[in-house]
């Protein structure tokens, strides 16, 4: 399904070249001020390889024209790219215009799926799905280090880690640690916190799924007490999250008391691993 954008209003003569392929689609848009876009994507698998790219919009020239279809086909291959960009001399581009598109176009942003590109004057700001965080944040430092302009800023706080890499990114952020909390009681300490903060700037990089926070306590006193702590728990883990910027009405919370351990009860060490907050993307 080929992605949509919307751009400027021509009256605005602003430059602006859309480019939607299959699964994998970018597009960009020109500024109100002073900049012109450029888009690159591609296919995340090889049933997506066989299917067009479109490139479409306007351009101040027919040498730009020429110039962002060569990369395009560079890059996708001739029959691949299909053409509908239009010239209009009355665009007003900023110096340089035409190289900044071509070299934003890289082989990295075929790894996006479902994308956006857009460049709003010197604003690049690039979204969709991606595999994993290392393979975001590349892209992100690939277009800065392509475009090599520092009056341009990128943004790629709306890449995202798509499907179960958005699971292995929360794990990631966890690592094995424990949300820690004052002993007997649904009070984070500030360790805890500290871990919560990495959590919140992890869940606003998944988008809107769901996560569902799971608390978990050893099996020593009475398994309706540690039932109903697990479940403060995770409803004190919740209300940081929220307070801390995370979509409250994506977060769930349970509590599984010590009816999932995963570790032995029987020593020190186990039960301390037992006592933990688990984040489930749903």
């Amino acid at each position: 399904m080929r992605g949509r954008t919307f751009f400027p209003s021509p009256a605005r003569a602003l430059p602006a070249i859309v480019l939607a392929a299959a699964l994998a689609s970018l597009a960009c848009a020109a500024s109100a001020q002073d900049a012109a876009p450029a888009a690159a994507p591609a296919p995340a698998s090889a049933a997506a390889a066989a299917k067009p790219v479109i490139a479409s919009g306007k351009v101040p020239d027919e040498s730009s024209k020429q110039a962002v279809l060569a990369k395009l086909r560079e890059l996708y291959g001739n029959e691949r790219v299909i053409d509908r960009i239009e010239v209009s001399s009355g665009i007003v581009t900023p110096p340089n215009w035409r190289q900044n598109v071509v070299n934003m176009l890289g082989p990295d942003l075929q790894q996006v799926s479902d994308g956006k590109l857009e460049v709003n004057g010197n604003a690049v700001r690039v979204s969709g799905n991606v595999a994993n965080e290392l393979q975001r944040q590349q892209i992100v430092s690939g277009l800065s280090t392509r475009i090599n302009n520092p009056t341009y800023s990128v943004d790629g706080r709306l890449l995202r880690v798509a499907g179960g890499a958005q699971q292995s990114l929360l794990d990631n952020v966890l690592a094995n640690r424990i949300v820690e909390f004052e002993s007997g009681s649904a009070t984070l300490t500030p360790k805890g916190e500290l871990i919560l903060d990495e959590m919140a700037a992890a869940m606003k990089r998944i988008g809107n799924k769901r996560v569902l926070i799971v608390g978990h306590t050893d099996a020593a006193g009475r398994r309706e007490s540690n039932l109903a702590l697990s479940l403060a728990r995770a409803d004190s883990v919740k209300r940081y999250l929220q307070a801390h910027g995370v979509n409250g009405a994506l977060l769930g919370v349970q509590g599984a008391g010590p009816d999932q351990p995963v570790a032995d009860n029987a020593t020190a060490e186990g039960r301390a691993r037992n006592r933990r907050i688990a984040f489930k993307v749903l």
